[in-house]
């Protein structure tokens, strides 16, 4: 019996995550993010410095940053372009254009250092047949805990959002 107490607090002591306490925390992140953005809704496009700022609790430094790039980039773009549409329409931050008017947090997975989340969200337009599909959160534990890191876009129609959140933010970084 000692052998088996000595073992698991040298587990707990080498950083050997409580797997339930993660997925919980995961999904407690994965919350609160869409929490904030239920309360944009539509959101529109890369968001400005305030709206970042009430994200910013549940983002990654790494998500935080393409972000601000993106914004950055952004703001050269509309300079430069008066009149020009932005470079980002639409739901950034879901599969689609119109954006989600309802998210559930799913099961969560991860390993101590990085994880998922399942997200079924919904749009609901009055006289149209709702839209309902799933996204990936993928989340990184940080010294703050567990962050937003990505969006892995779930879309299976021909004009919705594809692959992840943060690919979507490098090409608005480097467009020209």
């Amino acid at each position: 019996m000692r052998i088996v107490a000595v073992c698991l607090a040298g587990l707990a002591a080498a950083g050997v995550p409580a797997w339930a306490d993660d997925a919980a925390d995961m999904r407690g992140a994965a919350q609160g993010f869409y929490g904030v953005y239920g309360t944009f809704h539509p959101s529109d496009g890369i968001p400005g410095d305030a709206d970042r700022a009430r994200y910013r609790p549940f983002l990654s430094p790494a998500l935080e940053s393409l972000l601000a790039q993106a914004a950055a980039a952004q703001a050269r773009f509309a300079a430069a372009n008066k009149g020009a549409p932005p470079l980002i329409e639409g739901d950034l931050f879901t599969s689609l254009f119109e954006g989600a008017t309802a998210t559930t947090v799913g099961a969560c997975r991860g390993d101590g250092a990085k994880g998922q989340c399942a997200v079924d969200l919904r749009h609901d337009d009055p006289g149209a047949q709702p839209t309902a599909w799933a996204d990936t959160v993928y989340l990184v534990h940080t010294p703050q805990g567990w962050k937003i890191d990505d969006i892995g876009y779930g879309a299976s129609w021909d004009f919705g959002n594809k692959g992840t959140l943060s690919g979507t933010l490098v090409q608005a970084i480097r467009f020209p």
